[in-house]
């Protein structure tokens, strides 16, 4: 093998440790931090202390306090949960809601694809934070309301490229071979064309949820998200541009927190996808 080709290949496998390792470490963190929550935050997160509003970072507080004299470095720690949880249900439910319609238009065709591709297409011409902002509003300002918005602006292109796999995986001679021997359509769909499907499903839910925190981060800093005063980062976000030209801390840390959790996100899922498609590398 020439030794150009090796060392291509060496780079790619080092990009790949790196990414999956890197976006591995980082969401491991953030999973201890939203299960631990309470338990190794300082101050109480909700708890107010008004003689020291607006404090900036010291020794006793390390990210500072708000507008209220509460601890930021606590409510980034207990906002992990509202923020990540969040994300990681609306993925979830939209990998249902995705694979369920994109299967059923992709293997049975005909009117059924018609009305479902209709449907999907429409929803596909309103940008997803349009259309999240709008269920949002709908749904109400709460966890509950996020979750669901989220979920339904990412159902549709998952729906898509579910879609267009199934119809790829249909033609195949196994699934021929199973119709043929008299097999089920839900058992067709269930043990032969959805395990198939699997690594490009896997690699859209890992990006997306990505996308999950900054949508859920942007409708919280419009209000539309958790309300006060549980310490959801894009919420924080919202209450604190008042206060950005006198106390720019505020703002700060939960827009690293944020970045840091998307760029998590965003690393794990390029390294899944570039064990699952070595093409990509190229």
């Amino acid at each position: 093998m020439p030794e150009a080709i090796v060392r291509r290949r060496r780079r790619g496998a080092r990009r790949i440790n790196l990414f999956l390792w890197l976006g591995a470490t980082f969401l491991v963190c953030f999973a201890a931090l939203a299960m631990l929550g309470e338990r190794i935050a300082p101050y109480d997160p909700t708890a107010q202390d008004l003689f020291a509003m607006l404090e900036a970072p010291s020794e006793a507080h390390l990210l500072g306090t708000d507008n209220v004299g509460r601890d930021i470095f606590s409510r980034i720690i207990v906002g992990t949960r509202f923020t990540l949880s969040i994300a990681l249900a609306s993925v979830f439910f939209a990998g249902i809601g995705g694979i369920a319609l994109g299967s059923i238009a992709g293997y049975f065709g005909g009117l059924t694809d018609r009305i479902v591709t209709g449907i999907i297409d429409l929803l596909l011409t309103v940008p997803n934070i349009v259309l999240a902002i709008a269920i949002a509003s709908v749904a109400g300002a709460s966890a509950t309301g996020l979750t669901i918005a989220i979920t339904a602006s990412f159902i549709p292109p998952l729906a898509r490229l579910v879609r267009g796999r199934v119809i790829e995986l249909r033609e195949e001679d196994f699934v021929a071979a199973a119709i043929t021997v008299g097999m089920g359509h839900t058992r067709i769909l269930l043990r032969h064309i959805l395990p198939n499907a699997a690594t490009v499903i896997i690699i859209e839910l890992s990006l997306n949820a990505g996308q999950a925190v900054l949508i859920g981060s942007a409708l919280g800093f419009l209000g539309l998200g958790v309300q006060p005063p549980a310490p959801e980062w894009g919420t924080m976000l919202g209450a604190s541009r008042e206060y950005l030209t006198i106390a720019p801390h505020l703002v700060i840390a939960p827009g690293i927190a944020i970045s840091l959790l998307v760029l998590a996100f965003n690393a794990f899922g390029d390294g899944l996808r570039d064990v699952f498609d070595p093409a990509s590398r190229n």
